[in-house]
């Protein structure tokens, strides 16, 4: 049987370093794709069965480029976690334009980059996995957020598009709503007063977004939303 294989796009020391755990846990040999090099190096040598790739993924010859390190290296790709995010907040009136872009290019076109490539090898096998991390951004644009949330509204519609094309081709894609402060080193030290109750523990997103990735094909779920039990919503 050969190895399964994952990519994890927009590897960081939370959320998507996480999930690279959580899939070599569950027999999967991980690319890790990231822009820093001294970082990828550091978790490769941390975590048997994975490689770090550096690619941006708003790059698409980047992007190619490191699939096909990924195949060579590894196999063809049967789950991609989609993770790399960039936020920019900022009132309506003192938004630079340039920003919002680069938070477009990084949320939404790096999906449009790094899921043509995963499901070109899916569409081959005729199954495989696309999973994006998203945020409540994606629901609502609240005043402080008007450089993010369109940017990740609309990555939030185009993986409905994509899950409504590749799903009767096999290919199941789901978009996770973190509403959440995840707790990493950073978090903690911004909000020192604030409760556990408060924060997302990275290992546990992981879990859902594993069992998003294994849905039996007779009950996919394509929007799931989690929260600490502690959150206002």
């Amino acid at each position: 049987m050969s190895e399964k294989i994952c990519v994890v796009a927009g590897v960081g020391p939370g959320t998507g370093l996480a999930c690279v755990k959580r899939f070599v846990e569950g027999g999967y040999r991980v690319a890790m794709l990231a822009r820093s090099e001294a970082a990828l190096e550091g978790w490769e040598a941390e975590i048997p069965g994975t490689i770090g790739i550096v690619c941006d993924v708003t790059d698409r010859a980047s992007v190619i480029s490191a699939f096909g390190e990924v195949r060579e290296r590894l196999g063809p790709v049967q789950v991609l976690v989609y993770n790399a995010a960039m936020g920019v907040f900022a009132e309506f009136m003192d938004l630079d334009p340039a920003a919002v872009e680069r938070n477009f290019q990084i949320n939404t076109m790096g999906l449009v980059h790094t899921g043509q490539q995963a499901a070109a090898d899916m569409l081959v096998a005729g199954e495989g996995a696309i999973v994006v991390t998203g945020n409540t951004s994606a629901r609502r644009g609240k005043a402080h957020y008007a450089g993010f949330a369109p940017t990740k509204a609309a990555q939030r519609i185009l993986a409905e598009s994509m899950a409504r094309g590749l799903g009767p081709k096999g290919i199941h894609v789901s978009y996770l709503v973190i509403d959440a402060v995840i707790s990493v080193p950073w978090t903690r030290e911004r909000w020192p007063d604030a409760p556990d109750e408060y924060f997302a523990e990275p290992a546990d997103l992981a879990h859902t977004v594993w069992h998003l990735a294994h849905q039996p094909r007779s009950a996919w779920t394509f929007e799931a939303d989690i929260r600490p039990f502690g959150e206002t919503w």
